[in-house]
């Protein structure tokens, strides 16, 4: 998708007119509110466009960051409208979610909680890619499983979400077996460690960049 920079502009000085407002205000709905403009603006430039706020702790600086919901043909909008950010006191735009360190433990998922060492994986590289299973304890319905919710949020953490989308050529879901040391699999803490180990093998997919 080519991006519509005179939407990105529009976007950019809404940000810019509003977010001391957001930033200072303390009714809840009211800030919900602009935070759902931003996010309609943003689906007018891509569909796929999302964004969060998060505090920098260091620098006591808040990051935007803006992402794309794992869709690779959006990469060049999240690209562009970071690329596009005015200077912003007190904001960084960032694009993408990155590596964390150190990595969560668990994730929590309205009532129940995921850790980390419950899930497993494998992988195999074929001529530049890499293509990841994920063993999870009983795999029913990908799209409305909580628990493959939760692989993605420890993935993104994992390998960061520009890795995620650009170099894991496929990744597919199996049941957990009851022993998985024996067929062979890997904790998933160890896919960071495995993934940089190949990294030099694996070629970029999914993006042009210019």
């Amino acid at each position: 998708m080519i991006p519509n920079f005179e939407k990105i502009t529009l976007f950019w000085c809404e940000v810019v007119d509003t977010i001391d407002t957001l930033m200072e205000e303390t009714d809840e709905g009211q800030a919900r509110m602009l935070l759902q403009h931003y996010e309609e603006s943003l689906k007018v430039i891509d569909q796929n466009l999302t964004f969060h706020f998060e505090r920098d702790e260091h620098s006591q600086r808040i990051e935007m960051i803006f992402g794309c919901d794992g869709y690779a043909q959006s990469i060049a909008s999240v690209l562009s409208l970071v690329d596009a950010a005015p200077m912003i006191d007190g904001v960084q735009v960032v694009a993408f979610n990155g590596r964390q360190d150190p990595l969560p433990e668990s994730v929590r998922l309205g009532d129940d909680e995921y850790g980390l060492d419950d899930f497993w994986f494998s992988y195999r590289i074929t001529q530049g890619e890499f293509h990841l299973n994920i063993y999870v304890e009983r795999v029913v319905d990908v799209e409305e499983d909580p628990a493959v919710e939760a692989v993605m949020i420890l993935l993104d953490a994992l390998l960061g979400e520009f890795d995620l989308m650009t170099r894991v050529s496929t990744l597919s879901w199996y049941d957990k077996p009851a022993d998985p040391v024996d067929f062979g699999l890997m904790p998933l803490r160890q896919l960071r460690a495995t993934f940089d180990n190949e990294r030099g093998k694996v070629r970029l997919i999914g993006v042009t960049l210019h």
